[in-house]
């Protein structure tokens, strides 16, 4: 039997921008072994597999070529644009997904897609033992979110200049390390870069799930409810966010680069 599969880079209008994801259409669900064995085979940051619900919705997991992981932004957006454009949703549905956090709602708005997100705050905590001499720079703040340590620096510059060992960074022991800074001029208000390699992923493209904790650490330091973030990785990409307390509405634009099957 094969699965029609399509590769989406996400947090982008352009080809081979942004970040990546394999967005795999299944027909029932299947057994978790075989996914992420499906997910090293892509060898992405994530492949989201997609199951039809009863009421509409679908049921969406995400897995990295390592582990599955609870919250994924662009492979939500992938999903979402790869709905619209097979024409398993119509472009006026709103693309309704059962994750691991809950249900999550995408919605087209123009050319652009709006994801509703829970928010992910931060709290102030001591760095983790290795993590400063890994990243190779004095944070001027540190926390910790549901998910993720969460490092503020002392400019974009530092942030765009960093170059941390990926090994120490991975005995942390946590999803990933978000590092961020005010941005030094229009249009953005921050710039972010996200290391996973505990999870299978030096550098992340552009990673949705962390602007869940990015929108409203940058919200109370900015007094700004609506803001636009760019991650500073190789590829780059902007998320767009509202922040209204407990949810955040994460916006971005997706293109697709492949359409195949996946041969089982």
């Amino acid at each position: 039997m094969a699965l029609q599969l399509l590769q989406v880079d996400a947090f982008t209008n352009k080809p081979f921008g942004g970040n990546p994801a394999a967005v795999c259409f299944l027909e029932q669900p299947a057994d978790e072994e075989w996914m992420q064995h499906a997910a090293a085979e892509m060898n992405l940051s994530e492949t989201a597999f997609l199951v039809p619900e009863d009421d509409d919705s679908y049921g969406l997991r995400w897995f990295t070529p390592a582990t599955e992981v609870d919250l994924c932004g662009h492979a939500t957006l992938a999903s979402a644009h790869a709905l619209w454009e097979t024409g398993r949703l119509a472009p006026e549905s709103d693309a309704r997904f059962r994750t691991k956090s809950g249900l999550l709602v995408c919605r087209r708005s123009g050319d652009a897609i709006e994801m509703d997100f829970p928010s992910t705050p931060v709290r102030e905590a001591p760095p983790p033992k290795g993590l400063v001499e890994a990243l190779g720079a004095e944070p001027a703040f540190v926390g910790v979110s549901r998910f993720d340590v969460f490092c503020e620096l002392d400019s974009e510059q530092t942030v765009r200049a960093l170059a941390p060992d990926h090994r120490g960074l991975k005995d942390v022991g946590v999803r990933g390390v978000i590092v961020t800074a005010a941005s030094s001029g229009d249009p953005y208000d921050f710039v972010s870069r996200f290391f996973a390699p505990g999870s299978g992923i030096d550098e992340d493209p552009v990673t949705g799930s962390a602007h869940c904790a990015l929108a409203p650490y940058w919200a109370a330091k900015l007094g700004k409810m609506e803001m636009l973030g760019f991650q500073a990785s190789p590829r780059g990409g902007e998320v767009g966010m509202r922040f209204s307390g407990t949810r955040v509405t994460l916006v971005g634009r997706a293109v697709t680069t492949l359409k195949g099957e996946l041969l089982v």
